[in-house]
Formats: C-alpha cells, structure tokens, sequence
C-alpha cells in the first residue's frame, strides 16, 4: 500500500512539471525592472514583450473619464475576448496609454501557469489583463495597483493562471506573483517584493520569488492567506519562514529553466558580473542552484542599452544558436515553433530567447521623477520582434495615438499597409531569409531612429515641462501632437525601408546604384563557407565538377 501511494504521488508530480514545462514554452512574455538608482538618467524602467502568434500589435488608449453613480464596465478576456462578467466603473479613471497612465503607473506581465488544479476558478471575472488596465485607470502609485489587483481579484474572483507582474511609479518597482485559488476558494494569493533601489529584476513565464519577509510591509506585501491556503491543499507543511511562492506554487523543471529562467539570466549576465555560477541552474541540469531575484549591475543602464538588452539573441553564451543547423545559411537565431520536438524517441528543445519572432508588441517604460507626472510618463512602443522594432516615443498622457499604431489599424487576419505592425512584419520577415545578410543594416537604421528620437524627445521634455506650468491641458496637446507625429512618420520611413531592401535583396543577389548606367552594381554572395563545407560534408562528390 505504501509502494502504491509512493507511486501515485511520484506521477502526480510528473504529471505538474510536464504541464507546468509545456505551458512555460507555451508562454511566451519577458520584463526587465530597473530602479532609478541602477539607471543613467536616475529614472525607474520596466519592460515587456508581449510575444503571442496570435496578438495584433498596436497601442491601447484608455482615455481619462468621469463616470455617473451605477455605471458599469464590462469585462473581457484579453487572451480571447470572452466576455466575463461586469463590475462597477470608478468615479473616476485616469488617462492610460499602452501600459502606462498619467500619473507614471506602469505594469508589465509574464504567465507562469503553476499547479493545474489552481488554472480554472468557476464564475471568475477578472483575467489578468482586465487587472491590468482596470488597475492602471484608478492608481496614481505602484501600491495602489497592488491593492487594485488584490481587492479586484478577491471582490470578483481570479480568471487567469498564475502570472508575474512587474508594477513600478516614479519612486517604486515592485515584482508580484500571484495565483488563483482554483474551483477551491474564490480569489488568489499572492506575494509582492519592492526591488531595493540600485538593482535590477526580472522574469519570463517561470515565478521567482521564493522566501519572502514576513514582517516587512514596506517592501513586502502578501495575501493573509498565501501560506494558509498552501498547507490547507497539502502543498507545503514547513515552517512560515521556509515558505517558498515559487517552489509551492509552481516548481521548477527543466524547461521552466531552459526556456524561461535563461531570459533574466542572460539580462542579468549582461549587466552584473558571477553568473556563470547559475550557468548549469539555466541550462536545466540543476535545478537546486536557483538565481537570485534581483542583482546589482556593475554600471548605471541607459534606456539605450535597456532597448538593446530586449533585443538579446543569447549571442555569445554557452547558449547561442547562430552556428547549427537550425539557424540555417545566415546564421538566424530564431527556431520555428514548437520549442519541443522529438528524434528516435527522444525529446529535444530549442533555445528560447527575449527576441523571438511572435512578439505583438513591445515597450521601454521610463518613469521620471523629476518632470510633471504627464511629461514624465513615457512609453517606448515597438511592435513585432524587438530585435527589428524601432521604440518610438509615446507620452501616458496624450489624448490620442497614431492611426498607423491604433487598434483600429488592421487585425491579424488583415493585412494593411497602413499598419505599423504590418509594415514590421514585412521588413522583419523579409530578413529572416538572409538574417546575417540582412538584418545589419536594420540593425543601422534602428540606431539612426532611436538617436533621433533621444534627442527630440530631450527637447519635448524641456517644452512642454515649461509649458505645463502654465497651461497643463496646453502641454498634454503638445506632448499628443508629438508623438502622433513621430509615430505616424515612423510607419511610413519603415514601409519605405522596406521597399530599399526588398529591391536590393530580392532574388538572392545584392543590387547596389549605379550612377549613369541603365543597370545597378549586382553582387551573387552565394553561402557562408561554413554552408558549402556541410553541403560537401553531406553529399560527397555528388556536387563535384569533373
């Protein structure tokens, strides 16, 4: 009898890490938190890639309201658009643009999944999107959206799976990992963790935060019952101070490591000196040696570097894919999906890293102290894979966003030209034919942007800063103004772009001007030698000229 209840446990265990390893490939999210005290310019930063096959890429607008006593507001899954349910509307909402409102409130997500029988709660309203933008239209601070997202989720119950979010204001970031309770109990638990000043955190579809203090209100924050709850469904029988969030309520496995874990390791290896000693913890072979939640870099970050720390390929690391055969002639660092397959019985994965090809969109949030909430706030919005999006500038508090990047420009089922997440596509997808052909000069032109934008938006700053003074509502038209100006003239500087390198890649050669001749210079660059010595290595003489 012992035996057999050894053995039923043994598979239930199984049985969770296979579901928990499959939904984290499955997943497919990434943040970065920067604290002001780790950044160059002394703002706070989040991230996030919301990377979905399915997810049209445009930016949200949430405009600012007063709401008649009674009003209602309709729930929606964001994953599927299923309506949920309804709960009453604020009195007031404030002005929420992308991720971010105008009081310099942003949040961010990565779904972790956790234990299968916590997934469904019957009659549950609030998805973790709605907790996103419900929360973000009534906080003026990262707290206040801590206890949105509690009081929401208890109130009305928890629809989702269990998720990670990344909550920051100007003076704050915090990471909270929260889960539902199941068919169980209505409601979630939950932990949230304020990153101390001076270091950086992230996440990517695996939970993170482990012990937490008990006693620490200041910097830690918790659901009443988010040990209770554990030891009443027989997950953890410790002492309080030994509770771990992450190891009770979504264990990790080999591919929660592999393809989730080595995202933040790869940020925090490129900002911080000692990770080599988690390399085997990442690669999957050692699941005990886990990561700390947060490190301190060894340089100020720049919101630069931040964009380009999204962009990470794992190049360089025990980990780069650039040189098999998946990555094909030109060295692409991307593999189709699944992330699993199997040959001769045995199962393989594929690298996953922060770029990957299925991001709807993206953002660099900058909180920033030192500037009017309203001039503060301001997103850094891509659309499609960050190693190939341009981050243009969008302030919180603009009272509209381009058409080109607006939900009402296309869908994922009809393409637009029109689109800026179309006209990404075509330029990125066009590049990952000949990627280390290609992709260099996209790489040039996103710098050329970006700079640009740098210095346009440090004159933005300094006008509509003083022009606030004065006449706020005159100041949110001109910040409105500016960036549906650069966002529109991005869209079709990139649909252009696409058109110079459509013309000069196409058919496998190289077409360069030729002033005063009818013909352009055309170059045949053929393969990389490392592709003609596997075609020899492969076939032998067959190609062989007698």
């Amino acid at each position: 009898i012992q035996r057999h209840r050894q053995h039923r446990s043994e598979m239930k265990k199984s049985t969770l890490l296979l579901f928990i390893a499959c939904l984290c490939l499955a997943s497919a999210c990434t943040n970065f938190l920067i604290t002001k005290g780790a950044s160059e310019d002394g703002s706070n930063m989040i991230t996030y890639a919301a990377d979905s096959h399915t997810l049209y890429g445009a930016l949200y607008h949430y405009p600012r309201g007063r709401h008649a006593p009674g009003s209602m507001r309709q729930i929606h899954d964001w994953d599927t658009g299923k309506y949920l349910g309804e709960i009453p509307e604020a009195e007031e909402t404030y002005n929420v643009i992308g991720n971010m409102n105008e009081f310099q409130v942003a949040i961010g997500e990565t779904t972790y999944g956790g234990r299968h029988e916590l997934e469904h709660q019957p009659g549950a309203i609030m998805d973790y999107g709605s907790l996103i933008w419900v929360s973000l239209q009534r906080s003026k601070t990262a707290r206040e959206a801590i206890h949105w997202i509690d009081t929401l989720s208890q109130r009305y119950g928890y629809y989702s799976e269990g998720e990670s979010f990344s909550i920051m204001d100007k003076n704050e970031v915090w990471i909270m990992e929260i889960i539902g309770k199941g068919a169980f109990e209505k409601g979630a638990v939950w932990v949230a963790r304020r990153v101390p000043d001076g270091y950086v955190c992230a996440h990517a579809n695996q939970a993170r935060i482990q012990t937490f203090p008990l006693n620490d209100p200041e910097n830690c924050m918790y659901s009443p019952d988010v040990i209770s709850f554990a030891r009443k469904r027989g997950y953890f029988s410790g002492p309080d101070a030994e509770f771990s969030f992450s190891d009770t309520y979504y264990p990790v496995g080999f591919e929660g490591a592999r393809g989730c874990e080595v995202r933040a390791w790869s940020f925090f290896n490129r900002v911080s000196r000692g990770m080599d000693r988690y390399l085997n913890y990442v690669q999957g072979y050692n699941l005990t040696n886990r990561m700390p939640l947060w490190v301190r870099p060894t340089h100020k970050i720049s919101v630069n570097q931040t964009m380009n720390l999204m962009r990470d390929h794992l190049e360089g690391t025990w980990f780069d894919f650039r040189k098999d055969v998946g990555a094909q002639a030109y060295e692409m660092p991307y593999r189709w999906r699944p992330l699993t397959w199997t040959h001769q019985g045995r199962k393989y994965v594929n690298e996953r890293s922060t770029a990957t090809q299925q991001t709807g969109w993206s953002f660099v949030a900058q909180a920033r102290s030192w500037l009017p909430d309203q001039i503060g706030a301001l997103l850094w919005f891509g659309v499609d894979d960050t190693a190939s999006t341009v981050y243009a500038p969008m302030y919180a508090a603009m009272n509209e966003v381009p058409q080109s990047w607006s939900t009402s420009s296309g869908k994922i089922m009809e393409f637009s030209f029109h689109s800026a997440f179309w006209v990404f596509n075509m330029v990125t997808n066009f590049a990952y034919q000949r990627y280390s052909l290609i992709h260099p000069e996209i790489e040039v032109k996103i710098a050329e942007y970006e700079n640009k934008f740098f210095e346009l938006v440090r004159q933005e700053d300094q006008h509509a800063a003083e022009l606030h003074r004065w006449n706020p509502a005159q100041a949110i038209r001109d910040v409105t103004e500016f960036s549906v100006t650069q966002g529109e003239r991005l869209t079709k500087g990139w649909l252009e772009f696409w058109k110079y390198l459509f013309m000069k890649y196409m058919d496998g050669n190289v077409k360069t001007p030729n002033p005063g001749h009818q013909n352009p210079h055309v170059q045949w660059p053929g393969y990389p030698k490392a592709t003609y010595d596997r075609i020899v290595a492969e076939t032998g003489d067959h190609y062989l000229v007698h």
